[in-house]
């Protein structure tokens, strides 16, 4: 199955749900102009795909859009000599034939009923919110009508701090996946202000100059330039490497990327 990737920067590029076919359980609002009784009246799709509704008794609307159940209303007042130009409007106000699936670093990751017209950040209330685990980004899989599925990018941090254009409508059927990014750690000893162990999210892990920043910085005894590196290949032999911090600092050589576990060891400097 072919999936595109798409990073989801406005309103106009999402998907309205214009395409929703209706299931069982769903439920319509049905207004027929000029009609007390079918004014902004809620039915209920039964198990065999059908709705009641006054002067015209049982409909199949199976399978059908809003548009194409509000064609069909129209064409049945007009055939039961009801209503010689019928304007219908149906509105789709709960989804409940359909289910969303959340998974990944979520409180609660199960498929839940589509209930009502919901966006990402209802559903990930709903399973509970995001853990600790969470990365960078929340990835939507989402059925296209031709059988592909379009897979939608959203970066946590701008959803969160509202920018309102990546928190977009849900889709039946949708899958939200939300990867999980674990903690390590990082280990800082020696002559800084904070020693000990850096727990980051290992998508993040942080360069020398941010570890050494993270553990409150030099004291004012550090060896800037021999600071030691440790760390433990897959066979379990020990390595180490030194570093000029100093020339780090005055842009001389580029920084070194920090590894998972790995051991920075700040030796004192003798005056």
């Amino acid at each position: 199955m072919a999936t595109a990737l798409l990073y989801v920067l406005v309103q106009s590029q999402q998907v309205q749900g214009t395409d929703y076919r209706i299931g069982p359980q769903d439920q319509l609002e049905v207004t027929v102009t000029d009609v007390p009784e079918l004014n902004k009246r809620l039915v209920r799709v039964s198990e065999d795909g059908k709705i009641s509704l006054p002067y015209l008794g049982e409909v199949e609307v199976d399978g059908l859009t809003s548009t194409e159940v509000e064609r069909k209303l129209a064409r049945l007042f007009v055939e039961k000599n009801f209503l010689q130009n019928p304007q219908v409007a149906v509105y789709i106000q709960e989804f409940a034939s359909k289910i969303v699936t959340v998974i990944g670093a979520v409180t609660n990751p199960k498929s839940y009923p589509l209930l009502g017209r919901l966006r990402l950040l209802n559903i990930i209330s709903t399973a509970g919110g995001l853990t600790t685990e969470a990365g960078d980004e929340i990835i939507i899989i989402r059925e296209l009508l031709n059988g592909e599925s379009n897979s939608i990018r959203i970066p946590i941090t701008a959803l969160f701090e509202g920018d309102i254009s990546f928190n977009i409508p849900i889709e039946p059927n949708d899958i939200i996946s939300v990867p999980i990014d674990r903690l390590v750690a990082i280990y800082v000893m020696g002559q800084v202000n904070k020693p000990g162990a850096l727990s980051v999210k290992k998508s993040r892990l942080p360069t020398l100059l941010q570890a050494i920043a993270m553990a409150g910085g030099f004291t004012e005894r550090a060896k800037k330039n021999n600071v030691i590196i440790k760390w433990t290949d897959a066979q379990g032999k020990q390595h180490q490497n030194s570093v000029n911090v100093k020339n780090i600092m005055n842009g001389r050589v580029k920084d070194v990327q920090l590894k998972e576990n790995d051991i920075v060891v700040v030796k004192e400097s003798i005056f």
